[in-house]
């Protein structure tokens, strides 16, 4: 790597903000705040609202849309009037 054109690559905490899970990775983030980890070394700290502890998908609380359904249901309800609309015009 060319030196002097990289931003600075260092371990960084992230704390969930949502239910306090927190870990350490590397990354290039520039923080304000700082935390004393685990392993007693202070770090820079970066809170997110969102992390795989929290996400739905991860979570297994994510919901599936039946869109097949509500398509079906769209069409029933509006079919006939949208097709007139749309025949008339030339």
């Amino acid at each position: 790597m060319k030196p002097g054109i990289h931003p600075d690559y260092k371990e960084v905490v992230f704390v969930d903000v949502s239910n306090n899970f927190s870990f350490k990775t590397r990354s290039t983030i520039n923080t304000r705040e700082k935390i004393v980890w685990e392993d007693g070394k202070e770090y820079p700290l970066s809170k997110i609202e969102t992390s795989s502890e929290s996400h739905p998908f991860y979570t297994g609380t994510q919901k599936i849309m039946d869109t097949a359904g509500r398509v079906e249901k769209f069409r029933q309800k509006f079919g006939s009037k949208a097709g007139a609309k749309t025949a008339a015009k030339p």
